[in-house]
C-alpha cells in the first residue's frame, strides 16, 4: 500500500507565518491612488433615498439642443444639489494637538438632508460642515459609511427652501463612449464642471486601507477621462441627463493629478449599499468566520501545499457559519485539514473571490464550498449567519 503524504505546518512555521500575515496585512497598499480629501459620531435616521431615472426637469432632450447647451443645461439644474465638504480632524501626537482640514464633494440623495460622498472623504473627522455655493454653511452629521466601496453617508438639517434632489441613474446601462460629465470642488474650487467621456467598463479597483478593514476590490468601476482632481471626491458623474451613474473616487495618477485615468464607482453600487448605512450606520456583509491565506501566496513564501490555489482554512471562529459547516482549520501538529478550492461551481483562488461571492449573498442564504480535504474533494454547505460580535476587522479572514 502505498504511503499517504500529510502536509502539515511545523511550530515554527505556524509561528513564523502568523507574523508574516500581520506583517502583510499592515504593509499591504493599493496601486492605485485614492484621491484623498480627508479625514463621526452617528446619526442612526433611518429614511428612504430619492431614486429617479427620469430626466431631471429643466433638461432638454439632448438630441434637440447642442452639446455646450446640454452642458449647461445639466450643470445648471444639477450643481445645487452637488456639496461642498469640508473637514476638521484633530489628532494628538508627540507634537502636540494637531489639526487636519480636508474637503471633497457629495450629492444631496433626498429631501431629508442625506448626502452620499466618499468614505475616505469624511473618515476620521470630528467636525463636518457643508456648503452649496453660498456663503450658507450647514453643520453636517456622520449617519454611516462603508470602507468597501468607499461610500459614506452625512445628514444635514434640510433649509426651509428645500434641497436639489440629484437623480439616480442605472449604471448597468452605461456603454463605452458615451458623455459624462463630473461636478465638484477639486482643490477647493466650488462646484467645478468638467466633461468626457466613459473610457472603460467593469474597471476592477480597490477600497483604500483603513484602520479596521483591508483594501478590497470594488468591482465594475467607471473609468472616465473627464478631469477628476483632489477634492473631486465623493462627488457625482452624470450622464447627459443630469442622472447619477456614478460616484468620483480615484484616479490613476504618478503624480496625485488628473492625468485623464479616473474611476467612479457604479451607482447601482450604492444603491445597495445606501439602504444598509440608513438603517444600520454599515454595511452588514455575510461571512463565514475563519481566517482563510491565500494557497498561492503561501507558495510564494515557500510553504509546501497540496493544490496551486485557494485558501487555506488556518482557524475557524467558534460557533461561526464555518464551525456549524464543519470546516476545520490546522491541527494541533500543524497537519492541513482543509482547503477551500471552489464555491457555488466557480473556483476560489483568492480572499478577492470569496469577496464578491459574499457580497451577492444574503443571511440565510447557503454557500456550496468545494473543499480539499484529506486528498478528496468534498461538498460543504455552509449557511449563512451573522457572526456573535461581529467588528469590521477583515484582514486575512472572511
Amino acid at each position: 500500500m502505498a504511503n499517504k503524504y500529510v502536509y502539515q505546518f511545523s511550530a515554527r512555521q505556524i509561528l513564523l507565518f502568523a507574523f508574516v500575515t500581520a506583517i502583510t496585512a499592515v504593509a499591504a497598499t493599493a496601486v492605485l491612488y485614492s484621491v484623498k480629501d480627508s479625514w463621526g459620531t452617528m446619526d442612526p435616521s433611518a429614511t428612504t433615498f430619492a431614486e429617479s431615472t427620469a430626466v431631471p426637469e429643466g433638461i432638454s432632450d439632448p438630441q434637440t439642443v447642442s452639446d455646450e447647451q446640454n452642458s449647461i443645461e445639466v450643470y445648471r439644474n444639477v450643481a445645487p444639489g452637488v456639496a461642498f465638504i469640508n473637514t476638521t480632524a484633530i489628532r494628538e501626537s508627540m507634537f502636540g494637538t494637531q489639526e487636519g482640514r480636508g474637503n471633497g464633494s457629495g450629492s444631496v440623495i433626498d429631501t431629508n438632508g442625506h448626502i452620499l460622498t466618499n468614505y475616505h472623504v469624511v473618515e476620521g473627522a470630528q467636525k463636518l460642515t457643508v456648503s452649496f455655493g453660498g456663503e450658507k454653511v450647514y453643520d453636517a452629521t456622520f449617519v454611516g459609511g462603508d470602507p468597501d466601496t468607499d461610500l459614506a453617508v452625512i445628514k444635514i438639517t434640510p433649509p426651509a427652501t428645500g434641497l436639489t434632489v440629484v437623480s439616480l441613474g442605472d449604471s448597468d446601462k452605461l456603454v463605452v463612449g458615451q458623455k459624462v460629465l463630473a461636478i465638484g470642488n477639486p482643490f477647493g474650487l466650488d462646484r467645478t464642471l468638467t466633461t468626457g467621456v466613459i473610457s472603460g467598463l467593469q474597471r476592477p479597483i480597490r477600497s483604500r486601507q483603513t484602520s479596521n478593514s483591508p483594501s478590497r476590490p470594488i468591482d465594475a468601476a467607471v473609468q472616465t477621462d473627464a478631469s477628476i482632481n483632489p477634492g473631486n471626491s465623493g462627488g457625482p458623474l452624470l450622464d447627459k441627463y443630469g442622472r447619477m451613474i456614478g460616484i468620483n473616487s480615484q484616479i490613476l495618477s504618478p503624480a496625485g493629478g488628473s492625468v485623464g485615468v479616473g474611476f467612479a464607482v457604479p451607482v447601482n453600487t450604492a444603491k445597495r449599499v445606501i439602504p444598509q448605512i440608513l438603517q444600520y450606520g454599515e454595511v452588514r456583509r455575510p461571512k463565514l468566520g475563519a481566517s482563510l491565506p491565500s494557497v498561492a501566496e503561501l507558495r510564494e513564501q515557500g510553504y509546501r501545499m497540496p493544490v496551486e490555489e485557494g485558501l487555506l482554512v488556518l482557524q475557524v471562529v467558534p460557533n461561526s457559519p464555518a464551525s456549524s459547516a464543519g470546516l476545520r482549520g490546522l491541527g494541533a501538529d500543524g497537519t492541513i485539514n482543509d482547503i477551500i478550492v471552489g464555491a457555488d461551481g466557480a473556483p476560489i483562488k483568492s480572499m478577492d473571490d470569496l469577496y464578491r461571492l459574499l457580497d451577492r449573498k444574503q443571511f440565510g442564504e447557503t454557500v456550496e464550498l468545494e473543499v480539499l480535504r484529506n486528498g478528496s474533494r468534498v461538498s460543504v454547505p455552509v449557511k449563512l449567519t451573522p457572526l456573535a460580535g461581529t467588528t469590521r476587522t477583515r484582514r486575512a479572514s472572511e
